[in-house]
C-alpha cells in the first residue's frame, strides 16, 4: 500500500512540477534559442511541451501501474463479506417479484 501512494505521489508532483519547470524556463529564456521566437510563438511552444510533459508523466504512471503483479493484490476479507451481504440484502424475494408484477398491471 505505502508503494502505491509513493508512486501516486511521486507522479502527482511530477504533473505539476514539469509543466511549471517548461512554462518558466521558456518566459525567462533558459532554453537556447528561446529568446529568437515572438512571443506569440513562444506561448504556444511553452504551452504545447507543457502538456505534453504531463501527458509524458500519465503514460509513465500507466506503465507502472501495468508492470506491477497482479497476484500482489489480495481483496480484503471483510470488505468482501460485507459487499456480498449487501447484494443479498438488496436481491428482492420471489413474493416481493410479484408483487411489483402486479402492481404493474394495475397501473396498465
Amino acid at each position: 500500500m505505502a508503494d502505491v501512494v509513493r508512486k501516486f505521489f511521486t507522479t502527482s508532483m511530477l504533473m505539476w512540477i514539469a509543466p511549471i519547470l517548461i512554462l518558466y524556463g521558456f518566459n525567462n529564456n533558459l532554453f537556447p534559442g528561446s529568446n529568437q521566437l515572438s512571443s506569440h510563438s513562444l506561448t504556444i511552444l511553452s504551452g504545447l511541451l507543457a502538456v505534453i510533459s504531463v501527458n509524458i508523466v500519465i503514460a509513465f504512471y500507466i506503465y507502472m501501474a501495468m508492470k506491477e503483479p497482479s497476484s500482489k493484490h489480495e481483496p480484503d476479507p471483510a470488505f468482501l463479506a460485507e459487499a456480498k451481504a449487501s447484494i443479498k440484502q438488496q436481491q428482492p424475494t420471489s413474493t416481493e417479484t410479484e408483487d411489483l408484477s402486479q402492481d404493474r398491471q394495475k397501473h396498465e
